[in-house]
């Protein structure tokens, strides 16, 4: 599998070709096939991965456990609180030493540069399950989703309205790649970070699609096959914004009349959590067009296709 994908470690969709981004999805949809059929595939049996999360998870956290579990290896959690990070140990002599300890790390942080700086001191895979820049594992599993859902990626058509953060980034570069048109909807003074948006439409230039910024909700939703929801106030970034972000996200709630401006048959996604009443209604994610129970369980299977392709 190492010809294939033959990056050491895995830390943002934009260090990838879509080629690369495209087999990990493939290998993801075969484990789900191993994993509903029962069939074993415990390919990284005696491996040991560690786990740094300083954010707080549901889905990323467990995903990880029950895919480490399902290949057949242990995942320990480390407390960040209870590490001698947290009393100023330089990030590279904890890099090398849980090097020497463990088959991979898989960590959920705030900067980018956190993630890089332990991969530049480890030799083992770094799993990036989350950075203030990029949610490379999320965008996996909305891959895989939408896959599922239309048999196809080309010539489908994204409408993404939620705060313009890292699982927006993510699923931007992921349809550049893949040919899917993305329109992100938002208010004014809510812009992908430049280098994001430069990378996304990079990709879509090759692939013929758009990556499209709008302040025009209704434009997004307009033939839109998938109506992606997203928290307004990410945790631990903007909650002191979070009275502002409401009122200026409010028009772009995902309700009712919202995916009735989209294609019949359009699913909603979102990555969650979700707050019903703001980023969108309980009628929607309810409802009979919702696939996001579907999306998180793909969670498990995308982390799996990375913990194998990146195994040493």
């Amino acid at each position: 599998m190492r010809d294939k994908f033959r990056a050491r470690h895995y830390l943002a969709m934009q260090d990838y070709t879509a080629e690369e981004i495209r087999y990990l999805v493939e290998l993801a949809a075969d484990l789900k096939r191993k994993w509903t059929m029962r069939e074993p595939h415990e390919y990284l049996r005696g491996r040991t991965y560690g786990m740094i999360f300083e954010k707080k998870s549901t889905r990323t956290r467990n995903s990880f456990h029950a895919a480490a579990t399902a290949l057949g290896a242990q995942s320990i959690y480390l407390r960040p609180d209870e590490m001698q990070l947290s009393r100023g140990e330089p990030i590279k002599d904890t890099a090398r030493i849980i090097d020497r300890y463990f088959d991979g790390l898989y960590i959920r942080t705030y900067g980018q540069e956190i993630v890089q700086e332990f991969a530049q001191y480890m030799k083992n895979p770094v799993i990036n399950a989350l950075t203030a820049l990029e949610h490379p594992c999320q965008g996996l599993a909305d891959l895989l989703t939408i896959k599922e859902k239309f048999g196809e990626w080309k010539g489908v058509k994204v409408c993404y309205a939620g705060d313009v953060y890292n699982v927006c980034h993510s699923l931007m570069i992921g349809c550049g790649m893949m040919g899917m048109d993305i329109y992100v909807a938002a208010p004014e003074g809510y812009e992908p970070v430049p280098e994001i948006l430069a990378c996304a439409q990079q990709h879509a230039a090759k692939s013929g699609s758009k990556v499209i910024v709008t302040r025009d909700f209704d434009e997004a939703l307009r033939g839109a096959d998938v109506v992606y929801g997203n928290t307004w106030h990410s945790m631990g970034e903007n909650e002191a914004q979070k009275e502002k972000r409401i009122q200026d996200f409010m028009p772009y709630q995902i309700n009712a009349q919202a995916m009735a401006k989209a294609r019949k048959t359009a699913v909603f996604m979102h990555c969650l959590p979700g707050y019903r009443g703001e980023d969108m209604t309980d009628e929607v994610i309810e409802g009979p067009q919702s696939v996001v129970w579907d999306q998180g369980e793909n969670r498990m299977h995308t982390v799996k296709a990375v913990m194998v392709a990146t195994a040493v």
